[in-house]
């Protein structure tokens, strides 16, 4: 590894530590490191520093928040809150799988996993302050039921990865990456749901603190919440039906329901999750200076030359794993699936499973609050609680991280399931 690649992998590091101890937005201080590393050490002008920057994810965010914010300030969030919570009959608990199962069905019929929970977070979140149910464990099955459906054969993530692999000489079964993906998300829920009980936190006496603060509900829906409504309905056919990007479309939205409430724009534009703009589009931009300068390349090349193809496998899905938590799963899926190839053709183990492991290691991390998803959960917690939500999800995606790419490796690998 070169001097060029050592510096700004160190500098992440520090980024880390610093953004632990003290209450900074990392987000920030990964522009300036980008500007730093880029401008001093590439030579880089800030256009070519900002080539990566991700507009269309701050796009998402920005849309969707705007829009939300006010769906919760005018209570219509809170109306589908309680029509909920009626449809399972007080078992509040199903709640988190209604969602799950709601998320992979959205997914697995073609909707992009950040569309899938940008639609679903804010009604989640806010039924999980209503009921209780620990937010970030409410967000987790949210994105875990849209990467349980993400590789069907009508997803773009499934016919990605079905294409990268037949491109380079390793064919691999659509059906088994999805029911993979599926039996591994559903597996990770469940061990979710044992974690949270095993440290108490099914139920989050802190929801109370946060729950229905933006306003009273009422009994009938007024004029402004059937508006609302209306809306999330027209949104849901927009991105899901003619696959309109759902920035745009919530703004659109937003910008129309503005229209309704006019002299209260400005708090609408407060309620767009700032912070988490600038945490997603510091981290991203930065770590693309990563890949750009090879690190995450020299990472996988170092594995390869290990030589044991088992330990390799595993290596790899570290590697795209804790990478993934940071960049785009889909840039790294591009870049390291065909990297299977040198791996597969030296040894015995199935095209399939090795490459349905990456896949998911590459996926089921996407909880970190650095990825589009898990930055959605962050932006739809309530202001009051939002910087809880973020160290939590944050521990939450560590243990993700930690543990989701062996068990992919674990369950599909070794055991030529596949």
């Amino acid at each position: 590894m070169t001097t060029t690649q050592i510096i700004p992998l160190v500098i992440l590091v520090v980024m880390f530590v610093v953004a632990t101890k003290w209450p900074l937005n990392i987000g920030v201080m990964g522009l300036v490191a980008s500007f730093g590393v880029g401008y001093f050490m590439l030579g880089m002008s800030d256009q070519e520093i900002l080539d990566e920057f991700p507009a269309s994810i701050v796009l998402t965010i920005v849309g969707v928040t705007y829009f939300f914010s006010m769906a919760q300030r005018n209570g219509s969030i809170d109306i589908i809150v309680q029509v909920c919570v009626r449809l399972v009959r007080g078992k509040t608990m199903l709640l988190p799988w209604v969602f799950f199962i709601m998320a992979a069905t959205l997914t697995s019929l073609g909707t992009f996993s950040p569309a899938a929970v940008a639609l679903l977070a804010p009604a989640a979140l806010g039924l999980a302050y209503e009921s209780r149910i620990h937010p970030v464990l409410m967000g987790a099955f949210v994105i875990n039921g849209a990467h349980g459906g993400g590789f069907s054969p009508l997803s773009v993530a499934g016919v990605l990865v079905h294409d990268i692999a037949r491109k380079n000489g390793f064919p691999i079964d659509q059906g088994s990456l999805f029911l993979a993906s599926f039996a591994l998300n559903l597996i990770l829920s469940a061990l979710t749901i044992v974690l949270f009980a095993v440290f108490g936190k099914l139920r989050d006496m802190h929801s109370n603190e946060y729950a229905g603060v933006d306003t009273p509900r009422t009994g009938r829906p007024n004029g402004q919440q059937v508006l609302t409504l209306t809306l999330i309905l027209v949104i849901l056919v927009c991105t899901l039906g003619f696959h309109l990007p759902i920035g745009f479309t919530a703004l659109s939205a937003g910008l129309l329901l503005a229209f309704v409430n006019i002299r209260e724009h400005k708090s609408f534009i407060g309620g767009i999750s700032w912070s988490t703009v600038l945490l997603v589009a510091g981290m991203i931009t930065y770590v693309s200076l990563l890949q750009r300068v090879g690190v995450i390349d020299t990472l996988a090349q170092m594995a390869l030359s290990i030589g044991a193809p088992l330990l390799v496998a595993l290596i790899l899905c570290y590697v795209i794993g804790i990478g993934s938590a940071f960049a785009s799963s889909t840039a790294l899926l591009t870049a390291f699936i065909p990297l299977a190839g040198p791996l597969l053709a030296t040894s015995s183990l199935s095209a399939s499973g090795t490459v349905a492991a990456l896949a998911i290691a590459a996926t089921v991390v996407d909880v970190s609050p650095f990825s589009t998803d898990g930055a959605l959960v962050i932006a739809n917690a309530r202001e009051a609680d939002r910087q809880r939500v973020y160290r939590q999800l944050m521990l939450y995606a560590g243990g993700v991280v930690l543990a989701a790419p062996a068990l992919a490796w674990a369950l599909l690998v070794p055991t030529g399931i596949m």
